[in-house]
């Protein structure tokens, strides 16, 4: 068979009507999944040059953002909680939960900002840190805001 002198449009002529609806099926889908992971990449270079802003305006180096687990670290050192405490994510449900609420509290407060930030980095963490990234958010310092 000469492959480069195919007539694909006796291929496609030929199809039944399931394998027409298959075909067109698979093009959409991979379509969409193409859709998708184009977006995802996009989301996730933003929220790292967000977390190297972050870093950056903390006064840390943003390399320091691209390294897992140290950045976790450094983040808890800029928010001013002990990186001993990243332990409490090791309890089941609540410690996350707890967790996740203390730091976005720790956050927006040495970021100079109050309630409306605290409850935005709960619920919708990326759309935040992006607004504390590029908005006009400063750092206080860590020891700001502590009791």
């Amino acid at each position: 068979m000469d492959y480069y002198n195919y007539d694909y449009n006796e291929y496609f002529s030929s199809m039944t009507g399931e394998q027409a609806q298959n075909f067109a099926t698979g093009a959409v889908a991979g379509t969409a999944m193409t859709t998708y992971l184009i977006c995802a990449i996009a989301i996730v270079v933003l929220l790292i040059i967000a977390w190297w802003k972050l870093f950056t305006k903390a006064g840390e180096k943003g390399w320091k953002s691209l390294i897992p687990i140290y950045n976790i670290v450094v983040y808890l050192k800029i928010i001013g909680i002990n990186p001993w405490c990243i332990l409490l994510l090791f309890v089941p449900f609540v410690g996350a939960l707890i967790f996740e609420i203390w730091t976005a509290i720790r956050t927006a407060k040495v970021f100079g900002k109050g309630t409306g930030t605290i409850l935005g980095l709960i619920f919708f963490p990326n759309i935040f840190t992006l607004i504390l990234a590029f908005g006009s958010a400063e750092y206080k310092g860590a020891d700001f805001g502590k009791e």
